[in-house]
């Protein structure tokens, strides 16, 4: 992307920020985001000249292996207006798996430093499958907190029975991890607010922000959706199907079927423009993932219910009750799927 191109979608940006949005995220992603960092340091530029009315940062997430000291110079003296996240899927074995023998050219202490409660990214893989428990008790050894652990998107089917039940052993021993260290802040996985599913009026909203709050520009300055409906995803005649889309309306993004009739709705995560990859319309889920989120909602369930028994105070009177009245519910819908060997 051009300097110029640059600031035309930084005008954009801050020209049509939604109304029930008050502050101003600008990340930048590749690839490799620091390949272009002459690029973003001028960006940053311009929107301090700006001078922006709002609350802004500007953010990337990096692998951390091109961090030079020029770059770590200018992070350090700007940090609180530029994050840097980092993604790291783990101990040593693991992140060399799956990035490419990475691990040793990251300097973890300049993340560490610089951004102590910034959390960092993981993906879980085929791989990593079998050691995520202890790779996701070393990221937390590192004193970072884990933001989001993204289920790879790759060719394997997430829902066999050979990855969930690789997977039970490791969701147990996190458990039994989060309960021991409950002052720890829970990973993206089990950080799910159990009580909404008795929510009697469960909310009708798309579970993410495409189209309207996760604006993405191409290298070319054209405007998409999110990251993930681009051109390198999607051919263009397929674009210009979507493109037409009205992404304000959130009932084109809401699976009736999972809404009306899968108790954990307002828990499952969902990436519309995966659903589309598959299905060709946002308002059908993606099905594939569906008995993974019923595994971890499971012990989504024994984690709770086990930090209330530590400690019921940590919630309020009317969430205790609703989260309660959830994990009951769960369990009696889910358990009985995993049972004779699995549980």
């Amino acid at each position: 992307m051009t300097l110029e191109t640059a600031k035309k979608c930084v005008d954009w940006i801050f020209d049509n920020v939604p109304p029930d949005v008050d502050a101003v995220d600008i990340d930048f992603i590749g690839g490799e985001p620091l390949l272009e960092f002459k690029l973003m340091k001028s960006v940053y530029e311009y929107v301090c000249d700006k001078k922006p009315d709002m609350p802004y940062v500007l953010y990337a997430t990096t692998n951390g292996t091109l961090l030079n000291p020029e770059m770590k110079a200018w992070f350090t003296t700007h940090k609180d207006e530029f994050h840097l996240g980092l993604s790291l899927d783990g101990k040593k074995e693991t992140h060399d798996h799956n990035r490419s023998n990475s691990f040793d050219s990251i300097d973890i202490d300049f993340f560490r430093k610089n951004w102590p409660e910034q959390s960092v990214k993981m993906t879980l893989s085929e791989y990593s499958l079998r050691h995520f428990a202890s790779d996701v008790q070393f990221i937390h050894s590192l004193g970072f907190e884990l933001e989001g652990v993204n289920l790879f998107e790759g060719g394997f089917d997430w829902d066999k029975d050979e990855y969930l039940r690789l997977l039970v052993p490791q969701l147990q021993e996190l458990v039994d991890f989060y309960v021991r260290n409950d002052q720890l802040p829970l990973n993206q996985m089990f950080d799910k607010p159990l009580n909404l599913c008795e929510a009697k009026n469960k909310n009708r909203k798309k579970w993410c922000g495409i189209g309207t709050g996760t604006i993405f520009f191409d290298v070319d300055g054209k405007r998409y959706p999110c990251s993930y409906v681009t051109p390198m995803t999607f051919p263009q005649r397929e674009l210009n199907d979507i493109l037409v889309t009205d992404f304000t309306n959130d009932e084109n993004f809401i699976d009736d079927k999972c809404f009306n009739d899968c108790y954990i709705f307002p828990i499952c995560p969902s990436c519309s423009g995966a659903n589309y990859t598959v299905n060709k319309t946002f308002k059908i889920r993606n099905k594939s993932k569906c008995r993974i989120q019923k595994l971890i909602a499971l012990f989504i369930a024994d984690l709770q219910a086990k930090r209330i028994q530590k400690n019921p105070a940590r919630y309020d009177d009317t969430t205790l009750y609703y989260t309660i009245e959830a994990i009951k519910q769960i369990r009696e819908r889910y358990l009985g799927e995993f049972t004779g060997g699995w549980l």
